[in-house]
């Protein structure tokens, strides 16, 4: 029986590399029955601000798995990217981009028998792109980490390190530095790896893992990291095999499955039969074992293999001035070896990855209260006016300043030996002049109005303790 699969080509080479991926599948007979959608530049330009029209949204739902090509983000109109958009509307939360060392296609790390994967966390972090101006001058970006958002992710590396027969996970992240927030990856990942026995986990600091991704690549097999670290380290290890041009990658979620190459549009080749469709060709092997179909899998991957390590037939990007072939021929010569075997790969024993299936209606501590506030303010005096107007205006009140920081160094009252460069923006921490009472709702809203009518405020966060342990992070200078 066919099997539907939305196709979306994409912008600029999107056409080629999608064209040339789905004749080598439909060439072994799988019988795929393709349902071509809209998505990218041309919906930006019809006036559909999302890039995605509603009705490559309803193929997806259908059909569960779409074989994509690059989208472009335009600039000056429409809003967020399309290819966020599609990950945010069907949360595949689970961006996968295997690093696999390619025999004939040459790099400085060649013989090295690099072979990992990144899972990289595809939806949350930085990439929620929730940004404020909080003053003309000052951007703030929120870094949201979700006690869910994690696990998910910790346990899509577990089980793909499983479906693949691999023996280590390493969890990448900068919980040193962001302890709240990318220490919380690190502590659920810690609390899940018993429940993998049979796999090695072990944490490393990002900027680390980037070091030892180009000194020791070989000692990875499995990455799991935050979004933002892993869109970084992805590209990095794609650099150490050839590229872009032969780094395939899968957006996966326990409902859809999108699978696509990394690299973008190039429209200045489009059209030319010049662009490598090896990338694309890659993420459609991995299509077809998320489909099941492993034995299709197989002979598509030893076909590019045969291709390209044992003829050396390569597209342009791949060859420095020597002879190589164009799009369609790379493609014609993959078909052709359809059947051939290589035998300097090893072969995987595959097998479907058991998607996580996670629930968590949030944490409920024994006991919280709110110790204290911050509040960000906008200001052209100096923080020692300020500080001195602000302890004046609290002098008799139940709550108190407890001191002012500029870019997360405190400044007011001055820590000797610190003389930091500051701005119009400043957090001013207030906690109860009792540290015992805790800070209700209507002393926050007193604060708050006392504030206003004396500056300008544009955020503020509550200071929590949950169960005993502070849920904020101390400034700069802060005893």
């Amino acid at each position: 029986m066919s099997k539907k699969v939305t196709l979306i080509e994409g912008d600029g080479i999107g056409p080629e590399v999608v064209g040339s991926t789905r004749r080598v599948i439909d060439a072994i007979g799988v019988g795929i029955e393709w349902e071509t959608c809209l998505a990218g530049a041309k919906v930006f330009k019809s006036g559909d601000s999302s890039g995605v029209p509603q009705d490559t949204i309803d193929s997806l739902k259908r059909n569960k798995v779409a074989l994509k090509g690059p989208l472009e983000t335009p600039v000056g109109y429409g809003e967020k990217s399309a290819n966020v958009t599609l990950r945010k509307l069907f949360e595949t939360y689970a961006n996968t981009r295997p690093v696999r060392e390619i025999p004939g296609v040459e790099t400085p790390f060649s013989g090295r028998n690099i072979d990992f994967v990144v899972v990289r966390e595809n939806v949350e972090d930085l990439y929620a792109g929730i940004e404020y101006m909080q003053t003309p001058s000052v951007a703030e970006c929120l870094k949201l980490i979700t006690h869910k958002g994690c696990e998910k992710i910790t346990r899509f590396a577990f089980e793909l390190a499983r479906a693949e027969g691999r023996k280590t996970v390493h969890c990448a992240t900068k919980a040193n530095i962001m302890k709240l927030t990318e220490g919380l990856l690190k502590k659920v990942f810690e609390s899940v790896a018993p429940d993998y026995p049979d796999i090695e986990s072990k944490h490393i600091i990002i900027d680390n893992c980037a070091h030892q991704m180009v000194i020791r690549p070989e000692e990875f097999d499995v990455i799991v990291t935050t979004n933002m670290n892993g869109d970084i380290i992805s590209d990095l290890g794609s650099g150490l095999v050839g590229g872009l041009g032969i780094a395939p990658g899968a957006n996966i979620g326990n409902e859809v499955g999108i699978f696509e190459a990394v690299h973008g549009s190039a429209p200045d080749i489009a059209g030319k039969n010049l662009v490598n469709p090896t990338a694309v060709l890659f993420s459609g092997v991995m299509m077809l074992r998320h489909m099941g179909e492993f034995e299709a899998a197989h002979t598509i991957e030893q076909s590019l293999l045969y291709t390209l390590g044992v003829e050396r037939i390569y597209t342009g990007d791949l060859v420095a001035g020597g002879a190589s072939v164009g799009t369609k021929e790379f493609t014609d010569a993959v078909i052709h070896n359809l059947g051939k075997e290589t035998d300097f790969w090893p072969v995987r024993n595959y097998k479907d990855i058991r998607l996580p299936q996670v629930k968590d209606n949030g944490i409920q501590p024994k006991s919280s209260r709110v110790v204290g506030a911050d509040i960000y303010i906008q200001s052209d005096i100096s923080a020692d006016q300020l500080g001195q107007q602000m302890e004046s205006l609290f002098a008799n009140a139940p709550i108190k300043l407890k001191y002012i920081s500029s870019r997360g160094v405190i400044v007011y009252p001055q820590v000797k030996g610190m003389s930091p460069d500051t701005v119009d923006h400043w957090r001013c921490r207030f906690i109860m002049r009792d540290e015992q009472v805790s800070m209700k709702d209507q002393d926050l809203c007193w604060l708050l109005d006392k504030v206003q009518q004396e500056y300008t405020w544009m955020h503020i966060e509550k200071l929590n303790e949950y169960d005993g342990a502070q849920a904020f992070t101390k400034a700069q200078g802060e005893s």
